[in-house]
């Protein structure tokens, strides 16, 4: 739900279990407590796609069992040691940061990863301001960071079990060429397109590549998308890395990417999610703003966890 800064306030002192996302500014007034967060200025609520500064996106989780731990670029790997046999872990990176790059490329190295419920978002910035920081916040140690990651781990009470899912509305367009990269990277400059090597950012101008819509990866027969960030004159960078020797395609274009999203969630049972969020580039490009897509509601994010990061999904928990 969306509260005002004293609301807020009012349900950490009441020692509540909280994740919470907004502004950095509010972030930074919040007193110590059971909570974690991150900074961004937009959200998906009941009342539609909303930006703003004034008020707080908090989810209470009715859990007696947790820990709040931070990492950073050297530790960031251990997250899998802190989580609990029966648990869920939610998960907040700052946009752009050692952190953020280390966990979306080598964090399938982690030990016992995929054994594990991770779920979790890039917290990010109001993409209007002049302000380009994201934050996260470990309200348990005081703690608002530039640089380091914080993970909420919970668990789970016996016979309760935690599901990740998420929703991605892009399919890989068949009949556009298949692309394969010869590193794990976020920024390429080269790679192979339909068998032959070309400078990607110079293939991209010259084929009129619609970059709106992301590369879609065949991830062992799951789609996984891969978002373009900016592209400069010779270099190509994006919000999730790609892989070596994946096939990657462009996806197929939309008629409707609202409607996209709404015919997804109403096909799935999400009635008792815990956690939401879905991705800064489905809020711009699917000019979600004052709409409601329904169901599934959080923070808008510069990047999504379901275990690995991804891109133009939206990803949520379900403790059943």
């Amino acid at each position: 739900m969306q509260l005002t800064l004293e609301q807020t306030i009012r349900e950490i002192e009441a020692g509540k279990l909280l994740h919470i996302a907004g502004a950095e500014k509010l972030l930074r007034l919040l007193p110590e407590g059971n909570w974690i967060g991150g900074s961004t200025e937009h959200f998906l609520t009941e009342e539609g796609g909303t930006v703003t500064d004034k008020l707080l996106n908090v989810v209470t989780l009715p859990f007696e069992e947790y820990r709040i731990s931070s990492y950073d670029v050297d530790t960031i790997e251990h997250i899998t040691a802190d989580v609990y046999g029966n648990g869920l872990t939610i998960v907040v990176l700052p946009f752009n940061s050692d952190v953020h790059t280390k966990y979306a490329l080598d964090s399938d190295e982690f030990e016992d990863f995929f054994t594990n419920a991770i779920c979790g978002w890039i917290s990010g910035y109001n993409i209007v301001s002049d302000r380009h920081v994201a934050v996260t916040a470990n309200g348990k140690a005081g703690e608002i960071s530039e640089t380091d990651a914080v993970a909420l781990h919970i668990g789970l009470p016996d016979g309760k079990t935690a599901k990740i899912d998420m929703i991605n509305i892009f399919e890989p367009d068949m009949e556009k060429p298949v692309v394969i990269f010869k590193g794990d990277s976020l920024d390429v400059n080269r790679c192979i397109v339909d068998g032959e090597e070309v400078n990607f950012a110079q293939y991209l101008r010259e084929s009129n590549i619609n970059t709106n819509l992301p590369l879609v990866g065949d991830y062992s027969g799951t789609g996984v998308n891969i978002s373009f960030r900016d592209i400069s004159t010779n270099m190509v960078h994006l919000y999730a890395p790609v892989k070596a020797g994946v096939e990657y395609r462009f996806a197929r274009d939309l008629e409707d990417y609202e409607g996209a999203f709404k015919d997804k969630l109403t096909s799935i049972d999400h009635k008792e999610y815990i956690f939401a969020c879905n991705c800064i580039l489905n809020f711009v490009n699917g000019r979600m703003r004052g709409k409601d897509i329904g169901g599934l509601y959080g923070p808008v994010t510069f990047g999504e966890v379901a275990w690995k990061v991804v891109n133009q999904t939206l990803v949520y928990a379900v403790v059943s």
